[in-house]
């Protein structure tokens, strides 16, 4: 076997590296540990023995090697020390430390790993496709034909189909979703949504130019905050949100500085909102902030709960009387199950108080592709609606959402689709409408099976499932257990459900991760999962929850 060894001033030479300092010294770097593996650098070249064999640096070569290597190696400009803290500090339970620990036992199951459960159900989150739920058919053949245009051809697709997607592709540049559009999305679709809102509300008018396309309602709802938080110290602007919340709002608070307001639905009766509670959270915050915006998500998440008529009417008028902005998150308004409940937008509602109101209250609503029937979430799409908007104001809300250059265009297709279905007469709506009804009734059943079931389990209870998808019950944990919480640094919901998921395989979300009264315990479950899965999950939440008071009692 040949051998050649090169003193650490010859290989120093050899590689082009003349002295500290000299760019040279990557070269050499790069070169030793190509060397080292037996292959040559992409680097000057060493001289190549007569047969393959490995090679050796002498003592001298090695230390040079090893003296650069510990000049390169310099601190992180990034740490947790030097980050931005407001980042740091934001949460998002609905994708945080439990959900984590699900990916890791996932892992586990597929390496083999014995459990006491062979696959992990992620009941965390509403991702109806990720949960067995079959698109809408229709939705999928117009983004479809959007995306490859030669299908347009093709007799395997509806007319009704072809017409939407060929309005679409007309709206975008060179006739391809693959373009940028307008930062407040394409100008068609901006007309159905406003068609659409015109339909919903009973002809209340809706126009074009109030409507921005958004990268999911989130994307939205992100925006008009980042707009509206001003001022420092006692005039920081202050948001109010409900408590149980979507915890979309409390990160997006805290990731721009602003005051979270919060102010308590009333469990007791069934998650209402009392405008006396908001009245009682204003007074208290105006001591320490300037609150200017008032947040409704209807129907609710995680609660349920759909808002009365007279409801929303008292809160408009708190809003009009308080000078506060208002944000209606909407996104669920296609869920409502209970008999005697309905859907009143705020918008709608806004418009029949009369022009007092319809003229000054400033409104942003928001809407997405990702629940209701559809359950599009991967699309990222979005509207909002914005009334009463100062001129000047307007056109900064443009300039921002400029920023991002345009929402998804996939998305933007897909929120048409929402906007604007099928009718009656259209080839296409005898199945869109059975799909549509068949994925609402089957959520409706599931509403009441999961309300039903939770409420025969000793130490829980759950309000009336109304709407939306999730149910977020009380539970009663032992003060053993909230002892042994304590021990591990967790809040006591949090250490429920890890002890849920690490026996059950069950992933559902902590209620501290949505706020709740001190002293209360809940989490937070979809009713998404198949009728069957869904049965056998809630049995065997049943079996872990007794089994949990009698360990702890």
């Amino acid at each position: 076997m040949h051998r050649f060894v090169l003193p650490a001033k010859q290989a120093s030479a050899s590689l082009g590296y003349r002295g500290p300092g000299d760019g040279g010294k990557n070269i050499l770097l790069r070169c030793a540990g190509s060397l080292a593996a037996g292959w040559p650098s992409r680097g000057p070249r060493l001289p190549r023995p007569a047969r393959e064999g490995s090679v050796r640096w002498s003592t001298a070569a090695k230390a040079s090697v090893v003296k650069i290597s510990e000049k390169a190696s310099r601190e992180k400009i990034l740490t947790l020390e030097s980050m931005n803290p407001l980042v740091k500090a934001l949460e998002y339970a609905v994708r945080g430390p439990i959900v984590l620990k699900a990916g890791e036992i996932e892992k586990e199951l597929r390496k083999g790993i014995k459990k006491p459960f062979t696959e992990v159900i992620k009941a965390n989150i509403g991702d109806a496709h990720a949960m067995g739920q079959r698109p809408i058919t229709f939705l999928r053949q117009v983004v479809a034909l959007c995306t490859y245009s030669n299908l347009l051809d093709s007799p395997n697709f509806p007319e009704d189909a072809k017409k939407r997607a060929r309005r679409i592709l007309q709206g975008c540049g060179g006739n391809s979703l693959g373009s940028y559009t307008a930062s407040p999305g394409i100008n068609c679709i901006r007309e159905d949504v406003a068609s659409y809102i015109e339909r919903r509300d009973g002809g209340v008018p809706a126009d074009p130019d109030n409507i921005y396309l958004t990268t999911g309602a989130s994307d939205g709802i992100t925006t008009i905050l980042k707009i509206l938080v001003s001022g420092g110290g006692k005039s920081r602007t202050g948001v109010m949100i409900p408590i149980p919340q979507y915890p979309l709002y409390s990160a997006a608070i805290s990731d721009l500085d602003a005051i979270q307001v919060n102010y308590y639905l009333d469990e007791e009766n069934c998650w209402a909102l009392d405008v006396n509670e908001l009245r009682r959270s204003l007074k208290e915050a105006k001591a320490y902030c300037n609150p200017k915006v008032l947040c409704i998500i209807n129907p609710g998440n995680p609660t349920g709960q759909v808002q009365s008529r007279k409801c929303t009417e008292d809160v408009i008028h708190f809003a009009w009387e308080e000078k506060l902005f208002l944000l209606a998150d909407e996104v669920y308004q296609d869920n409502v199950y209970s008999e005697g409940c309905q859907f009143h937008s705020f918008k709608k509602i806004l418009y029949e108080m009369g022009p007092e109101y319809y003229n000054n209250v400033e409104l942003a609503s928001f809407h997405s592709t990702s629940k209701g029937y559809m359950g599009e979430c991967g699309y990222r799409g979005g509207y909002m609606e914005v009334l009463n908007l100062h001129p000047e104001i307007k056109g900064q809300l443009v300039k921002l959402l400029s920023v991002r250059l345009c929402p998804p265009v996939s998305g933007q297709a897909a929120m048409d689709v929402v906007v604007n279905p099928p009718i009656p007469g259209e080839e296409s709506y005898s199945q869109f409408i059975k799909e549509k009804e068949s994925v609402l009734n089957n959520l409706a059943k599931k509403a009441k099976l999961t309300e039903d079931m939770f409420n025969k389990i000793p130490g829980m209870h759950c309000n009336s499932l109304q709407g939306a998808m999730y149910a977020f019950p009380q539970i009663f944990i032992p003060s053993k257990a909230i002892e042994e919480a304590k021990v591990h640094k967790m809040a006591p919901d949090m250490f429920y459900c890890m002890k849920l998921l690490e026996e059950t395989g069950i992933c559902v979300v902590p209620g501290s991760g949505f706020g709740q009264k001190e002293g209360s315990y809940h989490f937070r479950m979809t009713i998404l999962p198949p009728a069957e899965k869904l049965k056998v999950l809630l049995e065997k939440m049943k079996d872990f929850h007794i089994k949990f008071l009698e360990k702890y009692a």
